[in-house]
């Protein structure tokens, strides 16, 4: 009997980004690790054979400097996804000429640096709007993938709050960054938006079913810190727990899953980031071969394919910000 599928994706965040995010000066030179992580990851995944999707951000691609290391993406065979140009975790403010605007320029971006255009979008922090979809249905996309769904999200904002360099403005734009605690509610088998347009499908970040506790490698790796045997039976319990609810999961990797402090110590503000990197590498090998136990793997664009658009019937709402 075949596995069923799942999905595993990577949103390559960049250092300029994290920087940006924190309120750090100096992003504007848009300092990049790319040339470290992407050929890191990709052996990683070139060993075990799996395919995935990396969600670039636009203005990485924009920057011929970087062109050689995101090549490797299509070139070992995986997926190319939309990030947003800006990588701002308040995309859900922008204007629908804005969101338009920026998701051509990524688009443009992309295909130059790659060769590819993307069909499945993530926002950046999970950002999502009416507009944002609308603007993905318009411009032909097959999937997105910004919902997370847990109950966590106002803490994860608290405690960026007090971790970040941030006036007030910036603490404005970014007030509903990670969501609200009714983002727990949502669904975490994939969906369908009912749109002006139609149907759209949208594919949630895994959470722990029925807990809607967070279950990405990060959090995983921030559990290590304290123990491993703590953070490898937090991973197998939240598997039993999709594998007992029919949740196929989509599983989200971070560059700095892939680097430890000793790759660069810039980012030590970030979880985990005192851990070396051949630690964390071992430790996703182990979390991504218990997922292949039960799933097939894939890219996101194979986990969308396999799902069966449902006839017209009363969709998930999202409500405008």
């Amino acid at each position: 009997m075949p596995k069923p599928i799942a999905s595993l994706s990577l949103d390559l965040d960049n250092k300029w980004s994290y920087m940006k995010t924190h309120g750090d000066s100096g992003w504007e030179s848009f300092p990049s690790y790319l040339d470290i992580v992407v050929p890191r990851f990709v052996d990683f995944l070139n060993q075990r054979d799996l395919k995935i999707t990396v969600f670039i951000v636009g203005q990485d691609a924009a920057l011929e400097k970087n062109h050689e290391a995101l090549s490797l993406i299509p070139e070992y065979g995986h997926e190319v996804g939309n990030h947003s140009f800006h990588h701002e975790p308040w995309l859900h403010l922008y204007s629908l000429d804005r969101i338009d605007e920026e998701f051509a320029r990524t688009e443009e971006s992309l295909q130059t640096a790659t060769g590819e255009t993307p069909v499945g979008f993530r926002g950046p922090g999970f950002s999502l709007s009416p507009d944002v979809l609308t603007v993905l249905q318009r411009r032909g996309y097959q999937y997105d993938c910004s919902t997370f769904p847990t109950f966590l999200g106002p803490l994860a904002r608290m405690y960026y709050f007090m971790t970040a360099k941030l006036d007030e403005k910036e603490k404005e734009e970014r007030k509903k960054l990670f969501g609200t605690f009714s983002e727990g509610f949502r669904p975490l088998k994939p969906h369908h938006w009912e749109l002006e347009d139609g149907p759209l499908l949208e594919i949630p970040v895994t959470t722990m079913p029925l807990f809607k506790v967070p279950i990405h490698v990060s959090y995983l790796l921030y559990l290590d810190r304290f123990s491993r045997g703590l953070a490898m039976t937090y991973w197998r319990m939240a598997l039993t727990m999709c594998r007992m609810t029919g949740v196929a999961p989509s599983l989200l990797l971070h560059p700095l899953d892939f680097m430890g402090g000793d790759d660069d110590s810039d980012l030590g503000f970030f979880p985990a980031m005192n851990i070396e990197s051949d630690r964390k590498v071992e430790l996703v090998g182990r979390i991504i071969d218990l997922m292949t136990r039960h799933w097939d793997v894939r890219p996101m664009i194979d986990h969308a394919n396999s799902i069966v658009s449902p006839k017209k019937q009363n969709k998930p709402q999202l409500a405008h910000a």
